[in-house]
């Protein structure tokens, strides 16, 4: 019996200075991480971080699973429900699932591990599938408008089918969608168009405000201008009403002072027409005093017409 105490004593030591030499005895695991120890094979334990011993050559550390956020991107391509081939660039954030569950098989740690051979291989065929699903039943201006809804969908459907591996879906992100060379170019001549046809309406709108408001400005101007030329006639009139009233206080009779005035009207357009006329030649009788009879003229052509708007008194019986 002693010897056996001595032998298993000896083993013992044997293992513990192999242990210490090849330095499969004592082991750290650093924070945010997990290790997962076997034993002879089979699963043993998970481990969190700090400092840990295991039996050397009889356990193992399978595993070191990393319990931060992971960022994995891909390119895929998809078409629209307008039949338009647009390249999509997704980015998923994830992580190993926190939860321990009642037993270890349970926990996020052991079902990342064993479950799945490639998680994030899996993962990416899941958000592919739901992608090429989901964006088909929207129009190619639609996927612009609503992509962070349909980013938000797909993550959601994919988180469901990650849970059982053991990992936690974050976020699924589309950073980028792109378009076909002749796609992206007829977008961009019907913006430039529509831009055109935007800016001509707003030139129109533009000319036609100048043109109603010079009208305006030109109506105003004139019903002003008639405003004057009104006050200069009624000026007019009463400065020849008053200069009758007063070479009629002279004795004159009416008819001699409006032949006056009349004759001063003449001579004063002839002063005129000589100063400001733009003809160079001005035909005048050869004999000045011929002036008296156009002067004649005009006071017949009066009388004629004061005798014309005069009714003819009827004939005595």
């Amino acid at each position: 019996m002693p010897q056996l105490i001595g032998f298993v004593l000896l083993v013992l030591v044997v293992f513990l200075i192999a242990g210490l030499v090849t330095g499969n005895l004592f082991y750290v695991v650093k924070q945010q991480h997990a290790v997962i120890i076997e034993r002879l094979g089979k699963f043993h334990r998970i481990v969190g971080a700090g400092f840990h011993a295991k039996i050397p050559f009889v356990d193992r550390k399978a595993a070191t699973v990393s319990l931060r956020t992971m960022k994995n991107g891909f390119n895929i391509d998809v078409k629209t429900e307008d039949n338009v081939t647009i390249g999509l660039e997704v980015s998923a954030q994830y992580h190993v699932s926190y939860d321990r569950g009642d037993s270890p098989q349970q926990s996020g740690v052991w079902r990342s591990y064993y479950m799945l051979q490639q998680p994030v291989a899996q993962m990416r065929d899941f958000i592919t599938d739901a992608l090429r699903s989901s964006i088909p039943v929207y129009t190619l201006d639609e996927v612009f408008a609503k992509k962070d809804d349909i980013a938000r969908d797909v993550n959601d459907t994919v988180s469901e089918q990650m849970a059982a591996y053991g990992f936690t879906l974050v976020s699924t992100l589309i950073t980028k969608i792109a378009l076909p060379a002749e796609v992206e170019d007829s977008m961009n001549q019907i913006n430039a168009a529509q831009r055109t046809k935007a800016a001509a309406q707003d030139l129109a709108e533009a000319d036609r405000i100048r043109r109603v408001t010079e009208a305006v400005a030109e109506a105003e101007a004139m019903e002003k201008a008639g405003e004057g030329i009104a006050n200069q006639r009624k000026a007019i009139a009463a400065g020849i009403s008053d200069s009758l009233a007063t070479i009629q206080e002279t004795g004159v009779s009416a008819a001699e002072a409006n032949q006056l005035f009349m004759f001063t009207q003449w001579t004063e357009m002839m002063s005129e027409f000589a100063k400001a006329g733009k003809a160079s030649t001005v035909v005048l009788p050869s004999d000045f005093t011929q002036t008296a009879g156009v002067f004649e003229q005009m006071v017949t052509a009066q009388s004629a017409g004061r005798d014309a708007a005069v009714p003819p008194t009827p004939p005595r019986q």
